[in-house]
């Protein structure tokens, strides 16, 4: 078995990526996001302020998350309730970025990824999986690209989703996004001494794939 983290920040693709390297490979892939996110539409749904601790610590024991993996990929469950899709909406995004912030949310969902790449060959993605979730993890790879770049593909999602949506507004959410991430006290977003960079703003997704399964093919052969 092995283990490959996958990090970087919102809107490098790394969900995406990750679940074609998981087909592509025969391993299971690890959405750590869709965790996050779910716990947000949990808190959103309760009507709470998702970047108040006081408010969300106390849902914790009311949640239960579960995985399903299949042909299609990852389903996440909220509380037995197929989230996948609700968990994609705009607002799910900025509840994920704040619950993350909260270092009991984080340990929460630890022992629940961990559990899964002592179980599994694993493609996990996420903002600490490299520095916090799997340190010793066999490939660890930083995908990123440039904000503009993110916006740009991020704002061309939502426009095939049907969601009317300024670039411009798009571009000032993943800045500010970044912005949270990589200065929150818990877990900040940071490469690891021993990952990869791949900076993918001037690929297309084939491109970007075959960067990533070359990377993951040299290192799981030494």
């Amino acid at each position: 078995m092995y283990s490959v983290a996958l990090d970087g920040p919102a809107g490098a693709g790394k969900s995406t990526l990750a679940k074609a390297v998981a087909q592509k490979l025969g391993i299971i892939h690890v959405d750590t996001g869709a965790m996050y996110r779910a716990i947000g539409v949990y808190a959103l749904r309760q009507g709470k302020n998702t970047a108040d601790a006081a408010q969300v610590v106390p849902l914790l024991p009311e949640i239960q998350i579960s995985l399903r993996f299949g042909p299609q990929g990852q389903q996440i469950f909220l509380n037995g309730e197929d989230v996948s899709q609700a968990i994609r909406e705009p607002e799910a995004s900025m509840a994920a970025s704040n619950v993350s912030a909260i270092p009991q949310v984080r340990t929460f969902l630890l022992e629940q990824q961990r559990d899964l790449a002592r179980h599994n060959s694993v493609i996990m993605d996420g903002r600490d999986i490299g520095t916090v979730v799997l340190p010793e993890a066999t490939v660890k790879i930083f995908l990123t690209a440039t904000p503009e770049a993110r916006a740009r593909r991020r704002w061309k999602e939502l426009q095939e989703k049907g969601h009317d949506v300024l670039w411009e507004k798009v571009l000032e959410e993943v800045k500010l996004r970044d912005y949270n991430d990589s200065h929150r006290a818990a877990a900040p977003l940071r490469q690891a001494a021993d990952a990869v960079l791949a900076d993918t703003t001037a690929l297309d997704f084939q491109q970007s794939l075959e960067l990533l399964l070359s990377i993951i093919k040299d290192r799981t052969r030494t």
